[in-house]
């Protein structure tokens, strides 16, 4: 069995936002055994990985991009689309635009302190697009 589904995130702000459950909102009837594979259609935020309860990591993470990779760089060209933007790209490059969670007894089977996050880059990135790839038995 293969299905896929496109669907569409809340708008968020800049930051490292837990989309776990905004996730599982938009996928019922997962297969027994499988994959999920999540692609965002988006070059100026990311998808990834990471604990899921201390809110503290989030702060932390975009602390640590926003060092990384500074915004208003002197040596950036990109800059017509705003100062956020060049900054927005290179966090993406780093963090990739997908992600994959095996499936088990009908459930995402993440550990214990993960959850997914949408890594919003842009300061006002807009709604994002998802494309939910399920891949199972």
């Amino acid at each position: 069995m293969i299905w896929q589904k496109e669907f569409a995130l809340r708008p968020r702000p800049r930051g490292f936002h837990l989309i776990t459950s905004e996730i599982a909102d938009h996928l019922h009837g997962l297969p027994a055994t499988g994959v999920l594979h999540l692609f965002v259609k988006h070059t100026s935020c990311a998808l990834s990985i990471c604990e899921n309860a201390d809110p503290d990591v989030r702060t932390d993470l975009a602390a640590i991009f926003d060092r990384l990779v500074p915004q208003d760089a002197p040596y950036y060209t990109h800059v017509l689309e705003g100062s956020d933007d060049m900054p927005s790209h290179a966090k993406e490059v780093i963090t990739g635009v997908s992600v994959t969670i095996p499936i088990t007894r009908h459930r995402l089977n993440l550990g214990t302190w993960q959850g997914v996050y949408l890594c919003e880059f842009r300061d006002v990135g807009g709604s994002r697009r998802i494309v939910a790839t399920v891949i199972g038995e």
